[in-house]
């Protein structure tokens, strides 16, 4: 479970903050918004929240300022702008430079055998790389086992905007105990539907037919924006389903 405190730009991060692994050959892990100042110093880039996994020797700082930063191993919901010799060019942010998708870098991909995407097309796909000197590049497969793990193109479906918060929290493997979420729980015990989420603040939906994705898509949206509690979230799945 992650314990948060409040941080601001600039701040050291003291040795006492810092997750202790249980395996001293574990190297702590730096997430979104804080750089590591050689040989030993942890300094926070942006504002808000610290949180430290201590069984997992991660820390990071989440801020929901609506600005996602690319950073390796990310999933992320990313819309093809156009397409080159070798690449697809696409947007996950609009405030980023364009990621690039190689066109090889899906499951047993061929040149015969690649998906063919146009401009508009969804993907699902993992980041492999980011840095302020080179444009991202995404991959729809995973790198250590070269499975798509359910990564590749989406098809169909709506796409909902969440917050860079609402988004980790959606990604958590314990939603309920680590992200104080219910809502998607709720929602599966009364409808069939397919997710995705990007941890760049998309979420994909796909239900039986339209106004079920929407129900799962406002729910998540109104979860968020109003910070539900787990009782008030279930009241609000029961009141959109009614509406239904």
């Amino acid at each position: 479970m992650a314990t948060q405190t409040l941080v601001m730009p600039g701040e050291v991060l003291s040795e006492e903050v810092l997750p202790i692994p249980s395996n001293p050959s574990v190297a702590l892990r730096l997430g979104p918004g804080l750089r590591h100042v050689p040989p030993s110093t942890v300094i926070t880039t942006v504002a808000g929240s610290l949180c430290v996994d201590r069984k997992k020797n991660v820390v990071w700082v989440e801020n929901n300022s609506g600005r996602y930063i690319p950073q390796p191993n990310d999933v992320v919901i990313a819309i093809v702008h156009h397409s080159s010799t070798d690449w697809y060019h696409c947007s996950i942010t609009p405030h980023t430079a364009f990621t690039q998708l190689p066109q090889l870098a899906f499951e047993g991909a061929t040149k015969k055998t690649r998906p063919q995407l146009v401009a508009g097309s969804l993907i699902y796909a993992r980041v492999l790389s980011a840095s302020k000197h080179l444009d991202p590049e995404i991959v729809c497969y995973n790198p250590s086992t070269g499975k798509s793990e359910g990564m590749g193109e989406l098809k169909g479906g709506t796409v909902f905007d969440v917050s860079l918060g609402m988004a980790r929290r959606l990604l958590l493997n314990k939603q309920k105990e680590e992200g104080g979420l219910v809502v998607l729980d709720e929602l599966a015990g009364e409808m069939a539907f397919e997710i995705a989420v990007g941890r760049n603040g998309k979420v994909w939906v796909k239900a039986g037919g339209v106004k079920e994705t929407l129900v799962v898509g406002r729910s998540l949206q109104e979860t968020d924006r109003d910070a539900l509690r787990i009782d008030e979230q279930k009241k609000l799945v029961k009141k959109l389903l009614r509406q239904t």
